[in-house]
């Protein structure tokens, strides 16, 4: 589905934050992009949703490819139209407006009423708080509510494609692992996902496939399992998330173990 080639990305003139960056995303798979602070995780994603520029950065080298189409010089509604769709770090909704309204927001990529009310049961079966509270402004929810939220008005589109940006950053240790579930959930529902995560424990239990940035560059990459196994990730990046491993772990297999997924998110007021 998604095919990044030879990629390249600077900041001006002098701040290199990609360079030369392969990587793959097959249809209905995850794949994990892990790395320090600075390795160009947030780069990447921002290069595959169209949303480069809007931060000053520039594409030098290289391409990005969406179903056989170059996608790099596409604007970001343009890329939502071909199907794939970001969720940005830090949640970013929009606090004054409803949670119906954001959701109607999320919707408005979508390439028809057909496809926006589809995506809307969609939404409110992954996550019924979000049913119960739409008339509720976004800004009054939890963290763990808007993220979910955040999640839900990027799904309204009905992407094949969801580009997730630090999904667990700044929630709870116990919801590290329900997030997860979630992720997993959408997974076994059809749509193909881009984890950039800090949280590598909660990130290797739900990907297929790794890629560990450092300083711009892929340093390693391969089935999700193996580089969790392996000595180096072992030393840099999973020694600091062990509180929530456990719950993470057991919703993922949870969710994964269902064709149509995990019903129990309804238990997470968030």
């Amino acid at each position: 589905m998604l095919s990044v080639c030879g990629l390249s990305v600077r900041y001006g003139r002098a701040v290199r934050a990609l360079e030369n960056v392969d990587l793959e995303v097959g249809d209905d798979a995850v794949l994990a992009v892990l790395g320090g602070n600075g390795a160009g995780k947030s780069t990447l994603l921002r290069t595959i949703s169209g949303t480069l520029r809007l931060h000053r950065g520039a594409v030098t080298a290289g391409q990005v490819i969406l179903d056989d189409q170059r996608i790099d010089r596409l604007d970001p509604a343009a890329i939502v139209r071909r199907g794939a769709v970001a969720v940005p770090e830090g949640r970013q909704i929009f606090a004054r407006m409803s949670v119906e309204e954001n959701l109607r927001a999320g919707g408005l990529g979508a390439a028809s009423a057909a496809v926006r009310r589809t995506a809307r049961d969609r939404v409110h079966e992954l996550f019924p708080v979000l049913a119960e509270r739409a008339k509720q402004r976004a800004g009054l929810l939890s963290g763990g509510e808007q993220q979910m939220l955040a999640i839900g008005r990027a799904l309204m589109s009905g992407p094949r494609l969801l580009l997730l940006d630090e999904p667990s950053l700044g929630l709870a240790p116990q919801l590290v692992g329900r997030i997860a579930s979630i992720i997993a959930e959408i997974h076994v529902q059809g749509t193909a996902v881009v984890l950039v995560e800090q949280n590598a424990t909660m990130a290797l239990q739900v990907a297929d496939h790794a890629v560990v940035l450092e300083v711009g560059r892929v340093a390693l990459t391969g089935p999700a399992d193996r580089l969790a196994a392996s000595d180096d990730v072992q030393r840099l990046y999973l020694g600091g998330h062990a509180e929530s491993d456990a719950q993470a772990d057991a919703e993922v297999r949870a969710a994964q173990t269902s064709a149509t997924g995990v019903r129990g998110l309804s238990r997470w007021a968030g």
